[in-house]
Order: structure tokens, then sequence, then C-alpha cells
């Protein structure tokens, strides 16, 4: 797989290590830069940049796609309290809230409100920066596009499982945001994917023309 990818990378010009290492300029977000309202931080999250420090290797990417999950949302997990499962929902904005599913993936959101209130952002996709060919051996796939196209890919390419769930992503612990120097493009808003509740709700935001970015066809068609 290793060697499959490596030649994907150079000939489709998808070896990001030289052309964007002045964009990998990290810098700590501080959770005073982050708004206190789940649909506001939401929109405020693409393209800022996810990073996983394992040992003596750097797994990151840039947030291309996220959905926001409000206070009072039914589709939120918060909707019917705190519950030993979600209590780091109620965490103060800027922790990581992770959760399993589907019995096969992880899912990784950021509080999004004050300490005490239930919200948070699913993180859904993202452009891969640093560590490709591991993130690209986590996720299972030998496609750029895909290595964290997918909130379960996401997980798995950043080696994130219920271990972090609760950390503080304004820290200086090993899982963190961060801003960078590159630009982000237009940011769109759609329907959420795959909830049955309050489904008609335009809080899905995403960077238009991003080929990272996830959903169903229908949803990717402007790309």
């Amino acid at each position: 797989m290793r060697h499959t990818f490596s030649i994907g990378l150079r000939n489709s010009n998808l070896n990001l290590s030289e052309r964007r290492r002045s964009d990998c300029l990290l810098r700590r977000l501080r959770r005073a830069e982050l708004p206190v309202d789940t649909v506001e931080l939401a929109r405020y999250l693409i393209g800022k940049v996810l990073v996983h420090d394992i040992d003596s290797v750097r797994l990151s990417g840039r947030i291309v796609e996220t959905e926001a999950y409000p206070v009072g949302d039914a589709a939120g997990h918060a909707f019917h309290g705190k519950t030993p499962r979600n209590r780091s929902l109620f965490l103060e904005r800027g922790h990581a809230y992770v959760y399993f599913t589907y019995g096969s993936s992880f899912l990784l959101n950021v509080t999004s409100e004050a300490s005490g209130v239930g919200g948070g952002v699913l993180l859904r996709a993202l452009e891969p920066l640093e560590g490709i060919e591991l993130m690209a051996g986590s996720s299972g796939t030998t496609r750029l596009a895909d290595v964290g196209r997918g909130p379960g890919r996401l997980t798995k390419a950043l080696q994130v499982d219920l271990r972090q769930d609760g950390l503080d992503l304004c820290a200086g612990g090993p899982l963190w945001l961060a801003a960078t120097e590159q630009r982000t493009g237009t940011i769109n808003k759609s329907v959420r994917i795959g909830i049955t509740r309050n489904v008609r709700r335009r809080l899905r935001f995403y960077e238009r023309g991003n080929t990272h970015v996830s959903g169903p066809k229908k949803l990717r068609r402007e790309l």
C-alpha cells in the first residue's frame, strides 16, 4: 500500500511536503479566539488545522467540512441532557468529544458552548498536511482525496479514539487546533448528512471546490 500511495503522490502532483511547507507554520488556537456559539464555531473551524502529535510523528490536516449541532437541536447528542457517554460535550468550548458509532468508527467533535451547556461541531473532513503516508495507512486508502474524507476516516487518519475524549484542544496536549497561513476558500453551507431529525437545517459548512469534502454526490456537484 505504501508503494502504491507514493506513486500516486508523484504522478498526481499530490506530494505536499514541499508545496505546503510554508503553509504548515502552525499556531495553536487560543480559547478566546473560538466563538461561543455552535454555528459560528462550525464556520470558523473551516480552514483551521487539526494536529495530533504522536511520539516523534506529527499528523495534521486542514479542516474542510464541519456540521453544527447547536443547543436544543434534536439531532444532537446533548438534546436529552448529560449522560456518562456525552459528558465531554458539556465542557467549555474547545474540548474534544469523541464517541463510537456504527460499530466501527470514532467521530470527533469540538465542544462549542459555555461550560455546562451541551453543543458541538462534528469534524467531517480534512485535507492532509503532515504525516500523509502514515495517515493513508491508518485510513486504509491509496487516494489522497479519501484519506480524511468523512468523519470516520478522519479519526482513523489522525489516530483519534476514546483515549482523546475530553482533551483540551486549546492546551499544550498532543491533540490540538491550530491556525495556518494558508488562505481559506469560499465557505458554503448545506443540510447535514445522515441524520433523521431537523434534516432541513443548513448547518453543514465546507470549503467550496476542495476535493477532500465528503458527502453524497448531489451535495458535491458544485465542486
